[in-house]
């Protein structure tokens, strides 16, 4: 089976790489890219067409809630989940799946619970 392609979405490439790290690990998953920004984070998406998209939520510039909106504006289809510290998870998290996102994900990661999350899409 081929490896779903996922773009990795974080100010922070300390964060982007450990969560790469996991989905390439894990044998199921590629990624394709790596985005430091919502803008980066849109342009990315047009060129490459992930399968899945792993977004922070507070990013410089713009930010991962405005993103995830016009990203599914765009298309409709994005399977999007947020990435998120644990400060003020249940807010965050309400805002995000309303907004559209298929899940949350919070740091620090849990391998495991990533990897069920991304299966489940």
């Amino acid at each position: 089976m081929a490896r779903r392609k996922v773009l990795v979405v974080d100010d922070s490439t300390t964060v982007a790489k450990v969560l790469s790290k996991i989905l390439d690990e894990s044998g199921r998953y590629e990624v394709v890219a790596t985005a430091t920004d919502g803008l980066l984070a849109m342009q990315k998406y047009q060129e490459l067409s992930p399968d899945i998209v792993c977004m922070d939520v507070v990013m410089p510039n713009v930010d991962g809630l405005q993103a995830l909106e016009q990203i599914l504006k765009k298309w409709s289809d994005a399977k999007v989940v947020m990435i998120t510290s644990v400060g003020g998870v249940a807010e965050v998290v309400d805002r995000c799946l309303k907004a559209g996102a298929k899940n949350v994900i919070s740091k620090p990661f849990d391998e495991k619970r990533v990897l069920a999350i991304l299966d489940g899409l």
